[in-house]
This record gives C-alpha cells, sequence and structure tokens, in this order.
C-alpha cells in the first residue's frame, strides 16, 4: 500500500493504522497532489517497487466557506489545483502504468455536490462537478483504447471527517456537514466495493440519489431551499484554528467512526 500526502503527522499516523490493520509492505511519500510532477514520480516509484499498481484512489481536498465573492482568485485556484487538478494528476499517473499492463482499477472520491452546488461551497461544489465531467470523459475513451482499466467515481453524502475542522472558513459559527451525517466506514466500504467491481458510480446514501434528481427534473426548486437553509449547517461558534487550504494541517485528525 502506498499512501501520498502533504501533512507528516497524518501520514505517519495512516501508516501505523494501515500496518495494525494487516498491511505487510507500506510506502508513504509526502506530496501536494497539486503538483503533477511529484505525484508521477510517486506513482513511478511504486511501480519500481512492487511492478505494478492494481488500485488507485483520488481523495485529496480542500475547501472555503464563504460566500463567493469573498474568494479571492488565489482561494479558487488553490482549491482547483488540489480538489480537481489533483484527481486529474493522480489518474494520469496511474493511467501512464495500468494502460501498459492493460489492467487496473482508479476509484474517484465524489460528492452528492458534484450535481447540487449549494451555498458558501462554490469552489469546491465547482471542482466536483469539473472532475465528474473529467471522469465521464475518460471513461468512455478507456473503453474503447484500455476496457481492462475500470474507472469508477463515488458519491458520498455527508461523513463524519475532521474537514469541517481544518477547512477555511469565513463564516461566524463552526461549519459541519449537513445532516443527515454518515459514518465513514460507510464511505470506505463503497469505495473498496467499487475498487472490486468497477461501476460507472455508485451513489452513496439517500442524500447523495437524491442530490441527482434536478439535474432531471429542474434545478429551481432545489435552488430555492438551499437559498433558506444556507448549507453547509453550523453549530457553534468559529475560534480561528490552522487551515489547511495553503499549508498542510500541522497535526493528524482521524476519522471518527
Amino acid at each position: 500500500m502506498a499512501l501520498l500526502a502533504r501533512g507528516e503527522a497524518g501520514l505517519s499516523a495512516a501508516e501505523r493504522d494501515c500496518r495494525l490493520r494487516g498491511a505487510a509492505d507500506v510506502r508513504v511519500y509526502r506530496v501536494d497532489v497539486a503538483d503533477a510532477g511529484a505525484v508521477q514520480q510517486a506513482a513511478d516509484d511504486v511501480v519500481h517497487h512492487w511492478g505494478a499498481i492494481d488500485v488507485w484512489i483520488n481523495n485529496a481536498m480542500v475547501s472555503v466557506f464563504a460566500p463567493a465573492w469573498e474568494i479571492p482568485a488565489s482561494e479558487f485556484r488553490r482549491v482547483t489545483e488540489v480538489t480537481y487538478l489533483g484527481t486529474v494528476h493522480g489518474t494520469l499517473a496511474a493511467l501512464r502504468h495500468m494502460r501498459a499492463h492493460g489492467r487496473g482499477a482508479i476509484v474517484q472520491v465524489g460528492s452528492a455536490l458534484a450535481y447540487r452546488g449549494i451555498p458558501l461551497q462554490s469552489a469546491y461544489c465547482a471542482s466536483k462537478h469539473a472532475v465528474q465531467g473529467f471522469n465521464d470523459s475518460l471513461r468512455a475513451e478507456l473503453l474503447h483504447d484500455c476496457p481492462g482499466v475500470k474507472l469508477s467515481m463515488v458519491q458520498l453524502p455527508a461523513v463524519n471527517t475532521p474537514q469541517f475542522s481544518w477547512v477555511r472558513t469565513r463564516l461566524p459559527r463552526h461549519p459541519q456537514p449537513v445532516p443527515p451525517i454518515f459514518a465513514p466506514e460507510v464511505a470506505a466500504r463503497a469505495i473498496v466495493w467499487a475498487a472490486d467491481h468497477g461501476p460507472r458510480e455508485l451513489n452513496v446514501g439517500g442524500p447523495t440519489w437524491r442530490a441527482t434528481v434536478p439535474r432531471r427534473c429542474g434545478s429551481a426548486p432545489t435552488s430555492r431551499r438551499c437559498r433558506v437553509s444556507r448549507s453547509p449547517a453550523w453549530r457553534w461558534p468559529s475560534p480561528p484554528w490552522p487551515d489547511a487550504c495553503a499549508d498542510a494541517h500541522p497535526g493528524h485528525s482521524p476519522s471518527l467512526g
């Protein structure tokens, strides 16, 4: 197993968790997925060490919670570079080797927000929409040229992860996911299933499935509902804390089941 991330503390903790759960050989690479060359170098080293890449999962993200007019261009660029281009970089790095071997599986960790943009997360929603379009185009190309490589996107609902404690926010209170909130183990099982079976898309949970309805039936009612609810939710006063938009979070924040 290979792990790629920016934060040293998080990488070390994730490596330890993987070994405790039975991974005999774990390699870690401290890279920023916005750096295409660094991602490719890591993928090349994995193949040099193990001979091939069987499964590649793209899950890196950053976000900014604020009205669009309060987000400077530099922050839109950073969210796009990590959340969208990071996915592109990882996918292309894996494909360089998977196409040569004629097999493999790539899983993009997506979101219900790939279908339904919500207030206060314009940069993140736009990036997930972009991943969706990239994936659909690439999947058609692979079906034609290299059908042994499977490409899937797992669209997740709100999940109980630490991201809401390290995103950049200009909201008056601490944000939280929009309920209902699912345990991370639900997401993990879906990602493993997608890697094994290779569906085009896997929508996890009722909220994710319902997010696709406006695409088929028109978005005006949902847009009005979002205007009233002002998602994402917030719960308590928001003290300053280090965010991970520009730099890696200094600590390790495990997901909570």
